[in-house]
Parts: structure tokens; C-alpha cells; sequence
């Protein structure tokens, strides 16, 4: 009988126990409504914030955590073709079904463009659909010669507006073209290494993504080749970022970049594009 009542008696047996009740049973309903209050007023912490990747994601690049491929199809301007002048770029940036996720405007001075031409310095201005600048690629006047190994080619990529995530920067090379993507703090994240020549020469020019020691490929930058008349005639170039899915958005942004940078490096003057 002591057993039994004993057992009866332990309140670790009880389902409304709370440690320090001294009577479970009148103060389980109270301990309920309590622990409903204090959920009301705590945030769920319940699941790491590396199992929430959405949370620590650049406003407006959520979208970019899906694609492993993204295609960069620069607009043709008709008044640059008729009156042969120099005007801003602007590029549709679409996912691989060839729906538009992007739009990207160049922002410059009219003097800069047809005096400085490819080198010049300018604000690129990418907007998603609903018109919200979303990413800022920042490019300053600097050299582009294999033969001077100072004030190479550099951008900065914001995202959002204001906040610096990432560089894109040539380094000197005698032979291939090699640039370097960087975190906010200018720590080599990734190399690009193009080819030998940016001739195409009626295919597709391909720039390898690799680790920083070189040795494993993770993607490529591609250069479409769109034709022997609209590369003679036009500007307009189409490119395509093929990456894991995985990358980081600010990673992918910068890439995005890196296309913007080669387009005005290798491209733009159209019997380059060939």
C-alpha cells in the first residue's frame, strides 16, 4: 500500500508538472495560460538560422537562390546603329526558361561614353519587375592593357543599394585575362580566367569560374555568339552564368557584374564580339 500511495503521490507523474509546484494539478491550467503568454511574447527560435536561408538574404536577390543558370541578353539601341554613336547600355536579365527576373540600366555622361568609349565610368542600375533597385554595380575609370600591371579594372556590387557586398577585379596577366570576385572585406573568393583571345571566331567565348587556387571549376561565363550580322552590325551581346544552384546570391551578383565588366572590356565594339 505505501508503494502504491507513494507512487501516486509523485508529481514528476503528472502531466501539468512544473518544477516548484507544490500542487500540479491546481496549477496546471495556470501554467498552460502562462507558457501560451510567454510564446506570444518571444520569437520562435526554434529552428537555427542557417536552416532559414531567406533570413540573411540581400532584399530582392531571394530569387537568385534558384538558378544555376542566368542568362544576360543586352538590348539593341537603334539610335547608336543609325547615328553610330555611343549610348547607354541596358541589358534584360532572364532565368533559363527566358523569363525576364532582371532589368539593368547603364548610367553615365554622354562625354565619357564616346570620349573614354569602353573604358569609361559608369553606374549600372539593375531593378527587378516591380521597379525596385535591388543591386548597384559601381564602375570607376581605369586602365585595361596587359602591359600596365597598376589601376586595373575593378567593380564595386552593392546589394541592396548602399551596402557592399562583394568586388569584381582584373588581375595582371601577360597571356589570359584573370580577375578575382571578392567579399566586402576585398578576400579573394573566387578567379574567372578567360581564354587567350576573346575572338570568338563564330562560337561561344567561355570564361571558367575556379576556386582561388585554380585548380577546381565550379562554372563558367559565357559569351553567346549571336550570329555573324548582328555582331557586326550591333553591340548586343547575350550571355550566360552557369553555376551551382547552391552559390551564394552575392556571389551570383557579382558575376552578373563580371558580365557587365567583360561586355564593355572584350565586346563592346562589335567586330570584337565576332
Amino acid at each position: 500500500m505505501a508503494s502504491k500511495d507513494s507512487q501516486n503521490q509523485n508529481p514528476r507523474s503528472l502531466p501539468g508538472f512544473l518544477p516548484r509546484a507544490t500542487n500540479p494539478d491546481q496549477n496546471s491550467q495556470e501554467a498552460s495560460s502562462n507558457s501560451r503568454k510567454q510564446a506570444r511574447q518571444q520569437p520562435d527560435v526554434s529552428q537555427p538560422s542557417s536552416f532559414l536561408p531567406t533570413a540573411t538574404l540581400p532584399p530582392g536577390l531571394e530569387y537568385l537562390s534558384q538558378l544555376d543558370l542566368i542568362i544576360i541578353h543586352q538590348q539593341v539601341e537603334l539610335l547608336g546603329m543609325i547615328l553610330g554613336t555611343e549610348t547607354s547600355n541596358k541589358y534584360e536579365i532572364k532565368n533559363s526558361l527566358g523569363q525576364r527576373i532582371y532589368f539593368a540600366v547603364e548610367e553615365s555622361i554622354c562625354f565619357n561614353r564616346n570620349v573614354c568609349s569602353t573604358l569609361r565610368a559608369c553606374t549600372l542600375r539593375i531593378t527587378d519587375n516591380s521597379g525596385r533597385e535591388v543591386i548597384t554595380v559601381n564602375r570607376p575609370l581605369r586602365c585595361n592593357s596587359c602591359w600596365c600591371p597598376c589601376y586595373l579594372q575593378e567593380l564595386e556590387i552593392q546589394a541592396p543599394p548602399g551596402t557592399i557586398v562583394g568586388y569584381v577585379a582584373q588581375k595582371w596577366g601577360p597571356f589570359q585575362p584573370k580577375f578575382t570576385i571578392q567579399n566586402a572585406n576585398k578576400e579573394d573568393i573566387l578567379k574567372i580566367v578567360g581564354p587567350c583571345t576573346t575572338c570568338g571566331c563564330f562560337g561561344d567565348v567561355d570564361f571558367e569560374v575556379k576556386t582561388v587556387d585554380e585548380k577546381v571549376t565550379i562554372g563558367k561565363i559565357s559569351k553567346y555568339w549571336s550570329g555573324f550580322v548582328n555582331d557586326v552590325f550591333t553591340n548586343a551581346d547575350n550571355f550566360g552564368i552557369h553555376v551551382p544552384a547552391d552559390l551564394d546570391v552575392t556571389l551570383k551578383a557579382a558575376m552578373i557584374g563580371a558580365c557587365f565588366l567583360f561586355d564593355f572590356m572584350f565586346f563592346e565594339h562589335s567586330l570584337a564580339g565576332l
